[in-house]
């Protein structure tokens, strides 16, 4: 019977599983055609199609897992559908084998293959093409879409060029191969690149700690380090990759008459603690450090500052178990010590950004002379520590003869993709004349940027207004790549201001989606007064909440008016809503719109309002301040700017009746390093005034014809966590709260 895998080949943005099985098991999906499915597909979409020709009793588990991972997928905005292939289909999705089941995961940058496995024949079948040629991560998992696999798909990601690959949920097959730990996931990595006798078997090393993302790189590093070095230095002075994981050194004494078996011995430790700890072969001979004469053994912990110890073991088990009793505690600690910051987090990070930075070079490839490159500041620590890089990851601008700049937005594509582009120009623009003014205030200056900042800001100062024209320029060069600004400080700036009834010192704010510039004056205003103005001119009024916006929004301290919606909300409704805000009916408020077909996890937080799920479109309110009352728009009313208008009113006078109050628990990041908010704040604090040498029109960061590096790796990037928005009270919800977001911080 042909054994069967599970191949998976990243080139698009869509998952695709060719799979045989029984048509029971996914009478819930939606059926299409090959040539349907892939018309449906949507750009920056992620799709789980299952390719399907015949029926075999062989998939039909794994089909019954993935049929329950449904929805959870789609809770991350991954679409689900059946794909039934024809006689005459030539889609290469379409395969001819009867019993082979095949899953292809599309990505634009990484093209690799997973296999999915159910017999140890097929695991030793893998193992016997790959030896001498390369290395194999095999991972056990219980279920298809559970936290472990994940973490799994994620590494795959990143080293899958490198490794293969391999995936099975058979827990007999785990048992074959002398695991019989069936409750929990588990991976291996087999050595079988350096096996060139086919008939021997690779080398297994087990991963002893959970799987987890940073776990499984971590794990994956050391599989990479040397076995066993030689060094002739001080132990205290070598530094390797393990040191820098939170892993411990052995140094193995050795001397010149005993140098061969203490190598052997060396080796056969590196064997054992591969994984552990990192193993090193010292030569005493060569060191001008003293060491006892009875010690044969150095053991030096990952912590900074702490001494060297010098052992004297007699067989290599109570070296083994010294080791891993050592690290065991240090584990304990650091799982106890909940204030502990991970020193391996800027490693997580820095995985779960490095896809948006690849998927930054393709779209900037052919269109822009800026190089895009990266640096792993583990083998250039050198180079970061000149560059002032003390967290990870961090992304930096350079141009010839210019200070870098450093980008402190957040780590998604279009984020870094709008912060490239918009540092093209000056920072402010130097604006010569009416007309030059006139066309940059229409967007025509720089119509291709209208697209990232749909806001230009315009500074307008008479000649002798020294002080407010550096406030004014110093705000500018701050907000370098994050917004569009422009300064004109003309004799003939009364044109302007009479023109736009601004009262000089002034801001222009050109809208360019509503068509409207409005005026805003800038008497007795500092840099930070200008930031803040800026800043807040750039929120849009009627925002669509997503994950990644979210915290903007909280940032502004006031109540949440939210519009549920399944799709596009209705224009009429947005009218309304734009009406009374026009009207500043809405200035203690937030007004929004949630679509669930965006942000799937919003139906989660309508479910804890309402404990099913109510009809849609809705209208809440929520304070994100205080009290945790969530009040909802009456369902049999229509939404119209009065009916609003009079709602508001009630709710204000403490008429109307909560639906639900919710728990009052804080929502705070689960390790000191994920606080991402308070790390851009002290950023932000730290470089209040920055300013750049100087600004010119200029429209390219760097002249640069060097061909962009394309990176072969990528990975998937974590998935989104459920929403949570604070609660409020009743009596103070048009009351700005007094606490800072970071610090109130309650489940939505």
């Amino acid at each position: 019977m042909m054994s069967s895998s599970f191949n998976i080949f990243r080139v698009g943005i869509s998952v695709v599983i060719m799979c045989i099985f029984y048509k029971s098991a996914v009478d819930s999906l939606s059926e299409l055609s090959p040539q349907k499915y892939f018309s449906t597909l949507q750009p920056g979409k992620a799709s789980l199609a299952y390719f399907c020709q015949a029926d075999s009793p062989r998939t039909s588990i794994f089909l019954e897992e993935l049929n329950e991972a449904i929805t959870p997928l789609q809770d991350y905005g991954i679409s689900v559908a059946k794909v039934n292939c024809v006689k005459e289909e030539t889609s290469r999705y379409c395969g001819k084998e009867e019993d082979l089941m095949k899953a292809y995961l599309f990505s634009a940058l990484l093209f690799n293959e997973v296999k999915y496995i159910t017999t140890l024949e097929d695991l030793q079948n893998i193992e016997n093409a790959l030896k001498g040629k390369a290395n194999i991560a095999f991972s056990y998992v219980r279920a298809i879409g559970t936290p472990e696999h994940r973490a799994v798909m994620e590494a795959a990601f990143v080293y899958g060029t490198t490794y293969q690959f391999v995936l099975t949920t058979e827990t007999a097959l785990l048992e074959s191969i002398g695991n019989e730990d069936i409750e929990n996931a588990h991976l291996y990595f087999f050595h079988c690149k350096q096996v060139l006798d086919l008939t021997l078997q690779c080398r297994r090393t087990l991963m002893e700690q959970p799987l987890t993302t940073l776990n499984i790189h971590q794990f994956i590093k050391t599989m990479e380090a040397p076995l066993l070095t030689e060094v002739t230095e001080d132990p205290q002075q070598v530094s390797t990759v393990h040191l820098q994981l939170g892993l411990p050194l052995v140094f193995i004494v050795s001397q010149q008459a005993t140098y061969e078996a203490d190598r052997r011995t060396a080796e056969w430790v590196a064997w054992r603690l591969l994984g552990k700890a990192g193993v090193l072969l010292l030569l005493r001979d060569s060191l001008e450090v003293d060491i006892p004469q009875h010690s044969n053994v150095i053991f030096r912990r990952a912590e900074e500052g702490v001494p060297v110890e010098f052992l004297v073991l007699d067989d290599i088990d109570s070296l083994i178990s010294h080791v891993e009793s050592n690290v065991h505690i240090e584990e304990i600690q650091e799982d106890e010590d909940e204030d502990t910051k991970s020193p391996n987090m800027g490693q997580a990070v820095s995985m779960a950004f490095l896809q948006s930075y690849i998927d930054l070079a393709i779209k900037l490839k052919g269109t822009s002379t800026m190089l895009l490159t990266r640096v792993n500041c583990a083998d250039w620590s050198d180079l970061c520590t000149k560059q002032n890089v003390t967290e990870f990851p961090v992304v930096k601008m350079y141009k010839e003869g210019k200070n870098p700049v450093s980008y402190v937005g957040m780590l998604g594509t279009e984020d870094l993709l709008k912060f490239i582009q918009l540092s093209r120009i000056s920072c402010p623009v130097n604006i010569t004349s009416v007309q030059e003014a006139e066309e940059y205030l229409s967007g025509e200056l720089y119509k291709d940027l209208i697209s990232y900042s749909s806001v230009s800001v315009l500074g307008l100062f008479s000649p002798n207004m020294t002080t407010a024209k550096e406030d004014f320029t110093e705000a500018g060069n701050y907000l370098k790549g994050y917004a569009i600004t422009g300064i004109y400080s003309e004799e003939d700036v009364l044109i302007l201001s009479d023109k736009y009834a601004a009262t000089l010192p002034a801001l222009l704010l050109s809208r360019h989606k509503e068509g409207k510039i409005e005026s805003i004056p800038l008497a007795n205003s500092h840099a930070q007064d200008i930031i803040q103005i800026i800043t807040n001119a750039l929120l849009e009024t009627f925002p669509e909440i997503t994950v990644e916006n979210l915290p903007i929004y909280l940032r502004l301290q006031k109540p949440l008016l939210i519009l549920f919606s399944d799709g596009s909300i209705n224009p009429q409704y947005k009218k309304a809503i734009l009406m009374l805000v026009k009207e500043k009916h809405l200035d203690s408020l937030t007004p929004c719109w949630l679509n669930l077909k965006n942000t799937p996890v919003g139906r989660g937080i309508l479910q804890s309002y309402f404990d099913t799920m109510p009809p849609l479109p809705l209208l809440v309110v929520v304070n994100l301040h205080s009290g945790g009352q969530v009040f909802a728009f009456p369902s049999d009313q229509a939404i119209t700017e009065q009916n609003l208008l009079l709602w508001l009113k009630k709710l204000e006078a403490g008429l109307e009746n909560h639906i639900t109050i919710l728990p009052a628990q804080e929502w705070k990041p689960p390790l000191p390093a994920y606080d991402f908010l308070s790390m851009m704040d002290a950023a932000a604090s730290q470089h209040p005034t920055r300013k750049d040498p100087e600004c010119t029109k200029e429209m390219d960061v760097q002249e640069n014809d060097k061909k962009q590096h394309e990176d072969k790796s990528a990975i998937i990037k974590e998935p989104i966590e459920t929403l949570r928005i604070k609660h409020w009270n009743r009596s103070n919800w048009f009351k700005e709260g007094e606490k800072s977001f970071r610090h109130d911080n309650k489940e939505l």
